[in-house]
């Protein structure tokens, strides 16, 4: 079983099962060695109809994030290279029939004036929540180093309304 403990999982995980849509949660408490290296896990195995299975690596942000400052930044995009080469390695391992994923999963927060109006809002645990996918190969394509310190890496704002679509479109063309 799975090791879940971020509400960020579980409200992706609740909007899956509320679609039907099956999963396999992977067992993150113990990272998987390959080629003699430990490799950072991925989320989840997701399977929607109609598609390849996808590779999911759960990214959870606050929309709109409430810097120290006060100013807000919304649609924060952050992963670490750790999360890039972990989840290039699992594609590697199972294949082209596999995408390889970041579901960034956003936690509304504040006025729902100020949300988004052209992304489904997903209700968990007295929550709302909104789920964009990017590819890999995308997000590695238009990514940016963000911070060498923290090493991470992060795709300019433009970008990212190009390659990320919200969860709920891409499952239910299927």
């Amino acid at each position: 079983m799975a090791h879940r403990h971020g509400h960020y999982e579980n409200a992706f995980m609740g909007f899956l099962r509320s679609r039907d849509i099956p999963y396999v949660p992977v067992d993150e408490t113990r990272r998987a060695i390959l080629a003699g290296s430990k490799v950072k896990s991925f989320d989840l195995l997701v399977y929607p109809a109609g598609q390849h299975p996808w590779l999911v690596d759960v990214k959870g942000r606050q929309f709109p994030y409430v810097g120290t400052r006060g100013g807000r930044r919304y649609w924060e995009n952050w992963v670490t290279r750790e999360d890039i080469e972990g989840l290039s390695e699992w594609q590697a391992v199972f294949g082209d029939d596999f995408q390889a994923r970041f579901v960034f999963v956003y936690h509304l927060q504040g006025d729902p004036a100020r949300w988004p109006a052209d992304q489904p809002a997903h209700e968990f645990d007295g929550q709302r929540y909104a789920f964009l996918s990017v590819l890999l190969a995308d997000y590695q394509q238009h990514c940016r180093a963000r911070s060498d310190r923290w090493q991470t890496v992060s795709v300019p704002a433009a970008a990212f309304r190009d390659i990320a679509h919200p969860v709920d479109e891409m499952v239910c063309e299927s």
